[in-house]
């Protein structure tokens, strides 16, 4: 399970054979409250999240295509690289990772991704 949208936008839009998923923080689906300890913690929430929003559509890591990092500040790239690598094994999606100036409710990771649908 994953945690509610906390605006007007859906968890994931299919468009054809692509599974677009919108940005996803480190809400726990369990009680609705931000995760806000190490950012190891906080990506792996958010890799779990992003997996239950994947099963629900029939998907896992490997359908992923193509993903978006959103940090507060590039000094926590080496640790959300280090949690996100450990959920894909072998190949890996195109990827973007960059420093904002915000992300919603204040926290430090976001992260996004497209997944084909086979």
């Amino acid at each position: 399970m994953a945690p509610a949208p906390i605006g007007p936008y859906s968890q994931a839009v299919q468009c054809g054979n692509i599974l677009f998923v919108s940005g996803q923080i480190a809400l726990d689906p369990a009680n609705g409250q931000l995760i806000t300890t190490s950012i190891s913690a906080q990506t792996t929430r958010i890799m779990q999240n992003i997996e239950a929003i994947l099963q629900a559509a029939g998907l896992d890591f490997s359908n992923i295509v193509k993903t978006t990092i959103f940090l507060s500040a590039m000094s926590h790239f080496d640790e959300v690289n280090r949690v996100y690598s450990s959920y894909f094994k072998d190949n890996f999606p195109a990827r973007e990772t960059v420093a904002v100036a915000g992300l919603p409710k204040g926290v430090d990771v976001e992260i996004s991704v497209t997944a084909e649908v086979s």
